[in-house]
C-alpha cells in the first residue's frame, strides 16, 4: 500500500471473531474499515504537509532554528472587522491569499484567567498516578523584548533582544523571519487559530535605540514535545506612547532538532516505518493539543 495510505502502528484494524452472532442487538467489535486500516484524516495531512513543504524549502542561505507554533485566536474579515463567517459547519483549513482577512492573536483579561485556571487544574492532574498521560512541566518566566531596525530599511522583521526581566541579562538576540502561515476556522467554537512556520536566526546585539518593547509575563506549561505558552504582554510602541496590555495563548513544538530530524525521514523508502511516520505523529498531536486548546476557550473571547 502506497505511503499515504498507511496508518501508524497503532491504527490497524480491531477485527471482528469470525462467526461472532450478528443476530444480537449489542454491536461486536469493527474493523476501521474494510482494509482493516484507518484512513489518513486529510485535515491533520494538509497541516503536515504545510509544515513540511515550507521547512524543506526555507531559505538555505539563513542558519537558525525552525518554529512550529499554534496560535489561538480569531480570524477577523478585514473589511468590517468582525469574526469570519464562512459556509462551513466545522473546522475547516483556509486556502492562503484566498480571503482577505487578518489574525488577532489578543485575547480578553476573562480568557486569560480562563486558561490560567484550566492550565493550573491540568498540572496538579497530571501529577496524580491515574492521569492518563504524562505529567505537566511548569516555568514562570518575565523576560523584556527590545525591538531593533535591522541594516536594511525593506526588510518587514526587527531584530528582538530578549533580556531577564529581574537581572537584565541578554537571554537571546535573533532576527524571526516568517516562513508561511495556515489559518484555521472553527464555526463551532469561540476562537479559530493559526500555525505558523518562522525561522529564528541569531544575530550580533543591534547598536542604537529600540523602537518600541513588549513586557512579557509568561505561564510556560510544557507536556511531552509540546510547550505551551500562556502569556500577558505590556506592548509600547514608543518611550512616550501609553502601553497596551494584551493576553495571548500559544504552543509551540519544543525541540527544532527533532522537527527538522523527523522532517528529513518522512516519506524516506530506506527508513523504518516508525521513524518514516514520525514527522506525520508529531503534527498530530501538536495538532491535537491545538484543537484542545481552541474548544476549551470560553464565549465572549473578545
Amino acid at each position: 500500500m502506497p505511503r499515504s495510505e498507511s496508518p501508524p502502528p497503532h491504527k490497524r484494524a480491531r477485527q471482528s471473531t469470525p462467526g461472532e452472532s450478528r443476530n444480537g442487538t449489542s454491536l461486536p467489535p469493527l474493523s476501521l474499515s474494510i482494509l482493516g486500516v484507518e484512513p489518513l484524516d486529510e485535515f491533520i495531512k494538509e497541516i503536515a504537509d504545510f509544515v513540511h513543504y515550507t521547512i524543506v524549502n526555507r531559505p538555505p542561505d539563513l542558519q537558525g532554528n525552525v518554529e512550529v507554533e499554534a496560535k489561538v485566536g480569531l480570524l477577523r474579515d478585514r473589511a468590517s472587522g468582525q469574526r469570519l463567517m464562512l459556509p462551513v459547519l466545522v473546522e475547516t483549513i483556509i486556502a492562503p491569499d484566498r480571503i482577505d482577512l487578518r489574525f488577532e492573536s489578543n485575547m480578553s483579561v476573562h480568557q486569560h484567567k480562563h486558561f490560567n485556571t484550566r492550565l493550573n487544574e491540568l498540572k496538579m492532574s497530571s501529577a496524580q498516578p491515574s492521569f492518563p498521560s504524562t505529567p505537566l512541566g511548569y516555568t514562570h518566566l518575565r523576560v523584556v523584548d527590545s525591538f531593533y531596525p535591522t541594516d536594511n530599511p525593506h526588510d518587514k522583521e526587527k531584530i528582538r533582544v530578549t533580556r531577564d526581566e529581574k537581572t537584565g541579562n541578554v537571554v537571546e538576540c535573533m532576527r524571526k523571519i516568517r516562513l508561511g502561515d495556515l489559518n484555521i476556522y472553527s464555526p463551532k467554537r469561540a476562537a479559530d487559530w493559526r500555525v505558523s512556520v518562522n525561522l529564528e536566526v541569531p544575530v550580533s546585539h543591534p547598536i542604537g535605540s529600540a523602537t518600541h518593547t513588549r513586557r512579557k509575563d509568561r505561564l510556560s506549561y510544557t507536556h511531552e514535545e509540546f510547550s505551551i505558552d500562556l502569556t500577558q504582554v505590556t506592548a509600547s510602541a514608543s518611550p512616550n506612547s501609553p502601553a497596551e496590555l494584551l493576553h495571548e495563548l500559544e504552543i509551540e513544538i519544543a525541540r527544532p532538532a527533532l522537527l527538522l530530524a523527523t522532517a528529513a525521514k518522512r516519506g524516506d523508502p530506506n527508513a523504518p516505518e516508525l521513524e518514516r511516520s514520525a514527522f506525520d505523529e508529531l503534527i498530530r498531536a501538536f495538532v491535537n493539543n491545538a484543537r484542545i486548546l481552541v474548544r476549551n476557550a470560553s464565549e465572549g473571547w473578545q
